[in-house]
């Protein structure tokens, strides 16, 4: 009998096992499945609005109410506030065209006008239509007349000007224009091509590809001196992405390459550097002599700056977040208490950036206001890890953030950090639109070749420079600038001739 008793507790402690083990991998599948559903259907704002009206439908319909809720309503987080115009507005009011763009008069008279039946105007109506010329093309001449000295017989004749490529068809406009179509607006070089036959203008696909490989045999220098200068603060924001570059070696095959990407924040540049992998021996190659802080998402392969004696890691609070956010459906309570949280520390974030305060000021406040709620988290999140399911996406998001806590509070106590690695996300940003369009790059030169153009016009846009007249104007001046003053050219410091 007692043998039997046994045996049944085995087999259900077993069971039991099994049970806890199905309900694991069940709630593990359910949880891919919504993060996939999400993905193809889901909205990709971060913005989070909790919800905690049990009567309330996934569609987001209060039935308890007749009203909607009206994303327009006044949010208030913490004591900052954060006000929505609530009024019904108006239509909106015709915005004038700039003044600096040309007019072309048409005059219209009345039916039946007469100068002899009619006083003179006592006035007028004046309506402006916006209107666009397709691309104008237009070809420069240089004539250079030749002459004979009356002295020595010589042949003299007039010096071309310095020319981005030498010999080359195209002027520094039509230059720089095909750079903004391929890597701002993304349109692949065969696309350009069509768009120009239909100009009337037959310019051969491999001419209009082999540009870039032209132009950065001239901006290398340029891009030496942007990369010294990125590493030249104390402060780093790094995130990577993956670029597919043609693998010569496999017909038919790419190889993924990745963009390492470096914001440096005080210098006001951004430093786009290909590298054929992954693995953390990329950035600490370029890295070996930086000193200062470097912000980074939780990919492992940062950890090895951990021994650094020069560097000091910070975390990005967007990452931590969104685990918890992919969490929700799994514990809506525990997920919505962090979040909620969270939001009060990014509203004190705001308060600094409309107030402008000093850098002892965002000091003061992150301290007061901060860094309670964040102490606060801390305690929450050790206590809870220990009443959820080990296998659970609610214990992974708390995981990842107690093992990374003091890297992502450590903005706390320097005021030129950043809560949140957002901004050099928003960098990489076009090279992802890129991607989708032209697919790849032909060749690992190639995709090192992209990653200098995305870097002088990502630091335009840092700097708010028009990436068009920007390189418009530096391939013109680039011939003939010295070494020394090659700096002068980068967008941070770029002062248009």
């Amino acid at each position: 009998m007692e043998e039997e008793v046994i045996f049944y507790k085995e087999k259900y402690e077993e069971a039991e096992r099994n049970l806890l083990q199905t309900t694991s991998k069940i709630q593990h599948l359910q949880f891919q499945l919504d993060q996939l559903k999400r993905m193809i259907f889901g909205a990709k704002s971060e913005r989070y609005i909790s919800y905690s009206d049990p009567n309330q439908l996934a569609l987001g319909i209060d039935l308890s109410s007749e009203k909607a809720v009206d994303q327009e309503q006044m949010v208030v987080v913490d004591e900052h506030e954060r006000k929505k115009n609530t009024k019904k507005k108006n239509h909106p009011v015709r915005q004038a065209f700039p003044s600096d763009l040309p007019r072309e008069d048409i005059i219209i008279y009345p039916e039946g006008y007469d100068e002899n039946s009619i006083e003179k105007p006592i006035g007028e109506e004046v309506t402006e239509v916006l209107e666009e010329i397709p691309g104008k093309f237009y070809v420069k001449r240089y004539r250079r007349f030749k002459y004979a000295a009356k002295e020595t017989g010589k042949i003299v004749i007039g010096t071309l000007p310095t020319r981005p490529i030498e010999k080359g068809l195209f002027g520094e406009q039509l230059l720089a224009q095909m750079l903004i179509d391929k890597y701002c607006d993304h349109i692949p070089f065969y696309r350009q091509e069509q768009r120009y036959k239909r100009a009337g203008l037959t310019i051969a696909y491999s001419t209009l590809a082999d540009t870039p490989r032209q132009l950065c045999s001239l901006f290398l220098p340029l891009y030496e001196v942007l990369k010294e200068q990125s590493l030249k603060g104390n402060y780093l924001q790094l995130d990577e992405t993956p670029h597919h570059v043609m693998d010569s070696s496999v017909k038919g095959k790419t190889h993924q390459g990745y963009l390492w990407v470096y914001r440096s924040v005080q210098e006001r540049l951004v430093l786009f550097d290909y590298r054929p992998g992954r693995g953390s021996v990329w950035p600490k190659a370029l890295l070996k002599e930086y000193n200062g802080f470097i912000q980074t998402d939780g990919y492992a392969g940062y950890d090895g700056f951990k021994n650094h004696p020069n560097i000091t890691l910070v975390g990005c609070m967007a990452h931590a977040r969104r685990y918890f956010e992919k969490a929700v459906n799994n514990n809506k309570e525990l997920a919505d208490f962090f979040i909620t949280e969270i939001q009060r520390v990014y509203a004190v974030e705001r308060q600094i950036r409309e107030e402008k305060l000093s850098s002892d000021e965002i000091v003061q406040l992150r301290n007061e206001k901060s860094r309670p709620i964040l102490d606060a988290l801390e305690i929450w999140m050790k206590e809870k890890i220990t009443q959820v399911n080990p296998s659970s996406s609610i214990s992974t998001a708390i995981a990842y953030s107690l093992a990374r806590w003091k890297k992502l509070t450590a903005y706390l106590d320097h005021s030129f950090l950043e809560i949140d690695n957002n901004l050099v996300e928003n960098a990489i940003r076009p090279t992802v639109l890129g991607r989708k369009n032209y697919l790849f790059s032909g060749s690992h030169q190639s995709a090192q070749r992209s990653a200098m153009i995305y870097s002088f016009l990502g630091s335009c846009k840092m700097n708010n420079v028009n990436p068009k007249e920007w390189l418009a104007d530096v391939l013109l001046r680039l011939p003939d600038t010295k070494q020394s003053e090659l700096i002068n050219l980068l967008p941070c410091n770029w002062q248009k001739q």
